[in-house]
């Protein structure tokens, strides 16, 4: 009985594995690169919330009544890098942000922000992350 030529079969076998191993693979980099940025987002806009309250509230609260002047960035670049450096990452910078009287929503977004697969379209691209500060009153 004659034998079969079985040369390339392994090459044409890992083709066909190796597509879906490195599509998963980039795929786990790339939403885990998404949550890394939505979380560091969390923090940033905590601390932005939180310098607020030691600026904005603390005589508001002392004096029973809403406070205001609360808009604008309220960390500089420097304090947002010591927070957030992730978020500086291939010269990227975060935005922050707070609006509102009350409650006074603090916002940070990374606007410039792209996933590296393009399976994902424009859905997941510049992500945010907003804090609710309540009214002191």
């Amino acid at each position: 009985m004659r034998k079969l030529d079985q040369r390339g079969a392994a090459a044409f076998e890992f083709c066909l594995v190796g597509m879906f191993f490195f599509t998963l693979m980039f795929v786990i980099f790339d939403l885990g690169r998404y949550a890394i940025t939505v979380q560091s987002l969390r923090a940033l806009a905590d601390a932005g919330a939180r310098a607020i309250m030691i600026n904005c509230y603390t005589d508001a609260a002392i004096q029973r009544q809403s406070p205001t002047g609360c808009s604008g960035d309220p960390l500089s670049a420097s304090q947002k890098q010591a927070i957030a450096p992730f978020l500086f990452n291939g010269g990227l910078s975060p935005t922050l942000s707070a609006s509102g009287s009350s409650p006074i929503v603090v916002t940070a977004s990374q606007p410039s922000f792209t996933m590296f697969m393009p399976i994902w379209g424009t859905t997941f691209n510049a992500p945010s992350a907003a804090t609710k500060i309540p009214s002191p009153v």
